[in-house]
């Protein structure tokens, strides 16, 4: 008789709410982990990843879950909110197993890993159970119609691979396209180097070069450098160009310049200027591609321009005015027009008219401590920034002064790693 209670497949959790036994909702499922068993059998299911307020992603032992269904996930006991970190013999089941290469043992040919469902056994532990498989490429003529075929095997079924074969990772970043660039980043940062490669050239130019610019600086040269130039290349254009020269600026100089030059002349231009600049300089930290229009443009103008969604909200809250060219450094530099009053004048309005000449610009030679203060003082999402001949080169944004007056590895420190209703974890 089955000792089998109840089973889920994992692809149908991820996202989940997941919930205390008060009902206050903790945070959202990532990933399971499970442990290898060898030739004891299938892996044994220890826990889930769950991302938590703050976009940390902390571990539940599956002895913490009272229930899970296709809904929602409620734990109990104690929960350790320390950031997840992976233990040696542990494998992520979404990050490191969904694309997987499996060899069917009936001599039928290969197969990829699409999902994965797990059995909770009498004994209440959780164990991997089934694998809901796509058929590969086969030695047997009558496998080759059967090509694509997607099925459910038992675990046993099938003969798992070396952990360090080559593997894809088209299912991972489908089942993750709904998340934000630096919640993406924190996902990658979790994995080997080897899969966080993996899953890096899967994703598209764009995508990949916003997640970039989430990583800490060393992972992000870890990342570029694994790709080949061309294809480096690419994903720099698509990023800002203050983090493009930020990131170039920690690659060896004969390596920087080669990128430089498969890059677009246009967008390698903005990069190349921005290096000339100490880092410590408002010309150091600004973006010289922010909002700019001319006096004669209208109210309407600059809200369609603002509505790009490209633009982060520091940068969309000022259009800049100048005297044309337009593309920095621009004309004789005029001044600035918050978000605020245009939505207080009508669509007609020229920009002209509502230039807030009292905003003195900085200079790009401007030390940081000069640029933190002068945002400080007037409550200020960003700044315009000039050179000497009162051309605008560029803008300094507040994110840019916070990420650069942060600890470099801010984006994986945790402070005191709180702990609700104490306890650490098992397992």
């Amino acid at each position: 008789m089955s000792t089998n209670l109840s089973r889920v497949f994992v692809a149908r959790l991820l996202g989940l709410d997941v919930f205390d036994p008060l009902g206050d909702r903790l945070g959202r499922l990532r990933d399971v982990v499970v442990l290898s068993r060898g030739s004891r059998g299938a892996p044994h299911v220890v826990g889930i990843v769950v991302e938590v307020p703050g976009k940390k992603r902390v571990f539940v032992p599956m002895t913490r879950i009272t229930s899970i269904d296709q809904t929602q996930i409620i734990c109990t006991g104690l929960v350790n909110l320390r950031r997840f970190e992976q233990r040696g013999a542990e494998t992520l089941v979404v990050a490191e197993m969904f694309d997987r290469r499996v060899t069917l043992r009936d001599g039928s040919g290969d197969a990829t890993i699409e999902d994965i469902a797990m059995d909770q056994h009498r004994s209440r532990d959780w164990f991997v159970s089934k694998l809901f498989v796509r058929r590969g490429h086969s030695l047997s003529p009558l496998s080759r119609l059967r090509r694509n075929e997607t099925m459910i095997i038992d675990w046993a079924d099938a003969l798992q691979g070396a952990r360090t074969e080559p593997q894809a990772a088209t299912q991972f970043v489908a089942n993750h396209e709904d998340l934000k660039p630096a919640d993406f980043a924190d996902a990658l940062q979790e994995m080997s180097d080897k899969r966080r490669f993996e899953v890096a050239s899967e994703l598209q130019d764009e995508r990949l070069a916003d997640v970039l610019q989430e990583l800490p600086e060393d992972d992000q040269v870890e990342i570029l450098s694994a790709l080949d130039l061309q294809r480096a290349a690419d994903v720099l254009e698509e990023m800002d160009p203050d983090d493009a020269a930020d990131l170039l600026g920690e690659l060896p100089s004969a390596q920087a310049e080669q990128l430089l030059q498969l890059m677009e002349p246009e967008g390698a231009e903005d990069v190349r200027r921005l290096l000339e600049y100490d880092e410590d300089t408002a010309g150091g930290l600004m973006t010289p591609v922010p909002v700019i229009l001319p006096p004669e443009a209208t109210v309407a103008e600059a809200l369609a321009h603002v509505r790009r969604e490209e633009l982060s909200p520091a940068l969309a809250s000022s259009i800049f005015i100048a005297r044309p060219p337009l593309e920095t450094p621009t004309g004789r530099f005029l001044g600035v027009v918050h978000i605020q009053q245009l939505l207080r004048f009508p669509p007609f309005e020229p920009l002209g008219n509502l230039v807030d000449k009292n905003l003195e610009p900085l200079s790009d030679q401007a030390h940081i401590s000069e640029v933190a203060r002068t945002l400080a003082t007037y409550n200020l999402n960003s700044l315009p920034v000039v050179n000497d001949d009162g051309r605008l080169v560029g803008a300094v944004t507040v994110d840019d002064v916070l990420d650069h007056m942060l600890p470099d590895d801010w984006r994986a420190y945790d402070g005191e790693a709180p702990i609700r209703k104490l306890g650490g974890r098992i397992g």
